[in-house]
């Protein structure tokens, strides 16, 4: 049977392109998304974006046909359908109440429903709550699952272990030219670009590093980055990976306190002389806050607590440092001339970044389409690195499946200018260490 998907506002606000994506099902979008998107439509912020291209979209195809017998939506896809009426839904009037835009939409949902016999009429929502009250009502209702990464448990890690290899190899490891061929590892398995290894046999082991154009594995080893030492394997690679000039993007995920932040700032500062700049940005969450203006203070005043986890993390690395030493006055001086610049995502939109070591903090805040957003503001010579937790998401229609950092993973593991690394152990304290685990 052919389907009728009804979309929420929701869904346009995450994708612009949603129309297009329901293959040779017909689409329906009642005039409350239409009134819900005029108030979107105006801001600087991606969600505004989202709304506009969306209006315009909808403006390009109305050209195409009177709207009242539906607009095609291209070859091999179904047609879309406004519509303008409200319906008299005694069901859905006796449960919620209609001056509601979800319930409108709802209520919309429900008398397609009852109307278009020859169809499965579904609602598809990214609010898990409306698609609750849906279910409620009998209404079949779905996520909008486009873009979506079905197996986040087997999500690329950036990393493997490899045992029982010859004591042989792994000693070659430690001696010039510290690099095995890994034609003779043909046998292991694949491996991606720049995918980390540590390699073990029994009591011996090594810590390697995939170069995939050179067709070898390179032994790492630990090293600080500007009073930074890492505490753990993981940590040994995300370092290595941010100091690798080949490799242009970076991301690290990991909960709580396994120093994701603050490897990234400390690689940074560690090539300062690289870059003419060190950005760092994380999104103000919720994206959009209205609340933010009723704070006092001017703008620096009112993005400064959404800000302040980026400073403690150069509280903690100036703290590491000798308070008369030139690496100290060095971060004062860069911090002065505002060679480190913090600040909101919403601030970057039209920069080029060209030598800007930039790091996105709380990554799993952003939508697949704001981090493509930020990554193209890379210019010559830039670095970008993203870091978060996949599993704390704040904002209400993102989750561990869909949220801009796990896509990212999930396309670019394949590319030799990318590097990701999963950081598991908390080396914040074996307090927070134990709060993280036990609570």
């Amino acid at each position: 049977m052919k389907k009728l998907f009804v979309i929420d506002t929701n869904v346009v606000l995450f994708d612009h392109t949603c129309i297009y994506n329901f293959q040779e099902h017909d689409v329906a979008l009642s005039i409350v998304v239409l009134e819900e998107l005029d108030r979107f439509k105006r801001g600087n912020d991606l969600i505004n974006l989202e709304a506009r291209q969306f209006i315009r979209e909808l403006d390009d195809l109305a050209g195409r046909g009177p709207i009242a017998d539906g607009l095609p939506l291209g070859e091999g896809r179904g047609r879309l359908f406004v519509e303008i009426g409200e319906p008299a839904n005694a069901r859905v009037s006796q449960a919620f109440a209609l001056s509601k835009a979800d319930h409108r939409i709802l209520a919309l949902a429900d008398e397609l429903r009852r109307k278009r016999k020859d169809r499965q009429v579904i609602l598809v929502s990214k609010d898990v709550n409306q698609r609750i009250k849906a279910k409620s009502l009998g209404l079949a209702a779905e996520d909008y699952a486009t873009g979506k990464v079905r197996h986040v448990d087997r999500l690329y890690s950036g990393t493997a272990c490899w045992e029982g290899l010859s004591s042989d190899l792994i000693a070659r490891l430690h001696h010039e030219p510290h690099a095995v061929s890994l034609a003779e590892l043909a046998d292991r398995g694949v491996l991606l670009p720049n995918q980390y290894l540590v390699m073990k046999n029994g009591s011996l082991s090594a810590l390697a590093h995939h170069n995939r154009p050179a067709g070898v594995l390179e032994r790492v080893t630990k090293r600080a980055a500007y009073g930074v030492e890492p505490r753990n394997a993981e940590q040994i690679f995300a370092l290595d990976a941010l100091l690798r000039p080949e490799v242009q993007l970076i991301t690290m995920t990991g909960r709580a306190g396994t120093g994701k932040t603050l490897l990234a700032l400390a690689a940074a500062l560690e090539q300062r002389r690289l870059y003419h700049q060190i950005y760092l940005a994380r999104p103000v969450v919720p994206l959009g806050n209205r609340d933010i203006g009723f704070l006092p203070g001017d703008v620096k005043s009112k993005l400064d607590p959404y800000m302040q986890p980026l400073w403690d993390n150069i509280s903690v690395i100036r703290n590491r440092l000798s308070p008369e030493g030139k690496e100290n006055k060095a971060l004062n001086e860069m911090i002065e001339h505002e060679k480190i610049a913090i600040a909101p995502l919403a601030y970057i939109r039209g920069r080029s970044l060209d030598h800007v070591f930039f790091i996105v903090d709380e990554a799993q805040n952003l939508t697949p389409h704001e981090v493509k957003t930020i990554i193209t503001r890379a210019g010559e010579g830039s670095k970008v690195v993203f870091t978060g937790d996949i599993h704390q998401i704040d904002t209400p229609y993102l989750d561990s499946q869909s949220n801009g950092l796990t896509v990212l993973i999930d396309r670019m593991k394949d590319q030799d200018l990318f590097a990701h690394v999963n950081l598991v152990k908390g080396e914040r304290s074996h307090l927070a260490e134990l709060a993280s685990t036990l609570l």
